[in-house]
């Protein structure tokens, strides 16, 4: 994608109403489409979708396909997925807005401000789709079944909140199988190294983005493993 073309994407990005962003790391305050900025955390769905629903979150949204999909399968919930590239945050807020999709909202923030964004038991699930496994060692700290990471899910997450991981990285899986076994507090409720042989895609995990279709094609399996906290 050109860069006068990424530019004219993040310009759109500001007028959306469903979009808030922020890009101060001290920051607990969220840009809105009509240039104010205002504080929402603890206070996302009376705010932003007027009422008291569940509030699930995507990290590592991308395009922003399974917040959208999510969003008009469970009517019920609020969803907000979460990126830091807009470019690609774009086509899902964008479509979100046009399908009139209600319960989808778009957050665009590095993902280690999570609490700087959502308060202590704010969250009743986390998705976590297709993220950049980070292989190198040297970027461990960055997966996002880190342990840093899992003790910000930990905070955010209502009592027997949920975590989903899906992922075509081996790689990822295996290190957060280890991770969550090591972790105190951390059960996993369901794992499976190819979701197609465990007849698991159906209802949520049936939805597919842009990046699992491309896996797909070259005979990747799709691996998932769900969790929670005591």
């Amino acid at each position: 994608m050109s860069r006068k073309k990424k530019m004219l994407r993040f310009a759109e990005l500001e007028t959306f109403e469903n979009v808030f962003q922020c890009v101060d790391s001290n920051s607990t305050t969220v840009k809105t489409f009509d240039g104010s900025s205002k504080e929402i955390k603890g206070h996302w769905s009376e705010q932003v979708f007027h009422n008291d629903h569940p509030l699930i979150i995507e990290l590592a949204c991308g395009k922003g396909e399974y917040t959208v999909s999510l969003a008009q399968t469970h009517p019920a919930h609020n969803f907000i997925g979460i990126d830091v590239k807009g470019n690609r945050m774009h086509r899902g807020a964008k479509k979100a807005l046009s399908l009139e999709i209600a319960n989808a909202a778009f957050l665009r923030i590095r993902i280690e401000w999570l609490t700087n964004h959502f308060a202590s038991a704010e969250l009743s699930e986390i998705w976590i789709t297709f993220p950049d496994p980070f292989l190198k060692q040297s970027k461990a700290n960055r997966r996002l079944t880190s342990p840093m990471f899992l003790d910000r899910y930990r905070s955010l997450l209502k009592p027997g909140g949920v975590v989903h991981l899906k992922t075509d990285s081996t790689e990822l899986f295996a290190y957060s199988l280890q991770t969550l076994s090591e972790y105190a507090g951390a059960h996993i409720l369901i794992q499976s190294d190819d979701i197609d042989r465990d007849g698991l895609t159906k209802e949520d995990l049936a939805i597919q983005t842009h990046y699992e279709g491309i896996h797909r094609g070259i005979g990747k399996p799709i691996k998932y493993v769900k969790w929670r906290f005591e």
